[in-house]
């Protein structure tokens, strides 16, 4: 029986020339924890082999306050840890400003760059995400402050994230620095860009795909429902079989598609960061990949 092709070498970002470890971690959850934590955290996920480290100006609110406390809590600590920041390849994203709740236009990209910047204490961050898309701004003009960015060196490579594949050609015509990659949601409980022509479009491209939510927004660790139910059923068996957590079962299931998606992994937890590790070595056969498969649609494959 055949083998993917899974590998634990690195991944390219696009054509951009910058090349992270096959699994990145999220701070969506990071904003409210000590610099000493989030040290603990992030040298975690380094040692684990994560080199992309992935958050936004969003990430830390609540709803009320809090926003770019992820960035802020991230800048503390690279001031307190010289060194640290260029051992990671570093992305954050900005776009969406509540309560509007999304603004692309050049003007607002621009301010918001900056201020990510200035949370970060950085000159450079490495790669900047449109959050979400702004139905009101022209793709050309988003086209535009992108290309504002990268010609002021701000930034090294650019990217989008939630768009849909056609979102992703309209604002591509308008680029001269092609997109490094797009950030959709993907699991073996969320399988959307297989089927609506993501994943497809990425591959066609030579565009990295950052999946965020890799574990169902939890519902693959404590399943609630007869779905995910079967999926964690079919994950456990690749658990078992080599050892490793449910987790990183899913991590690898993702993993293993020939467009390489990155699951960018949340947990705040230092015990499961490592987990990332133990995904990277994963091997499945066609048969248990599609079993997973099969389990999330919850009909057999025609």
């Amino acid at each position: 029986m055949s083998h993917l092709n899974h590998t634990t070498e690195s991944v390219h970002l696009g054509k951009s020339g910058i090349a992270v470890g096959p699994i990145a971690w999220g701070m969506w959850r990071f904003g409210q924890s000590t610099v000493a934590d989030a040290r603990r955290l992030v040298e975690a996920a380094l040692d684990a082999g994560v080199t992309l480290f992935d958050t936004a100006d969003i990430y830390g609110f609540d709803g009320a306050n809090g926003f770019g406390d992820a960035e802020a809590l991230l800048g503390r600590l690279f001031a307190q840890t010289p060194g640290l920041r260029e051992r990671m390849v570093l992305a954050t994203k900005g776009g969406i400003l509540p309560p509007l709740p999304y603004d692309s236009s050049p003007a607002y990209l621009a301010q918001a760059l900056d201020d990510s910047l200035a949370r970060l204490g950085v000159e450079q961050i490495d790669l900047y995400q449109i959050h979400r898309p702004d139905i009101l701004t022209h793709p050309q003009e988003v086209a535009r402050a992108l290309a504002d960015a990268v010609q002021a060196g701000k930034i090294r490579a650019i990217g989008v994230s939630n768009y849909t594949a056609a979102q992703i050609s309209a604002l591509s015509v308008f680029l001269d620095t092609p997109l490094a990659s797009h950030q959709p949601e993907f699991s073996p409980l969320h399988l959307e860009p297989l089927e609506n022509g993501l994943f497809d479009q990425a591959m066609a491209t030579g565009m990295a795909l950052l999946a965020w939510s890799p574990l169902g927004g939890g519902r693959i660790a404590a399943p609630q429902d007869a779905r995910s139910r079967r999926v964690a059923a079919a994950l456990d068996l690749k658990a078992e079989e080599t050892g490793a957590s449910r987790a990183a079962a899913a991590y690898s299931w993702i993993m293993a598609h020939p467009a390489r998606p990155i699951p960018i992994v949340g947990t705040q937890n230092v015990a499961r960061v490592t987990e990332i590790g133990a995904a990277r070595s994963l091997i499945w056969t066609r048969q248990q990949w599609y079993d997973v498969l099969v389990a999330a649609r919850g009909e057999k494959l025609p």
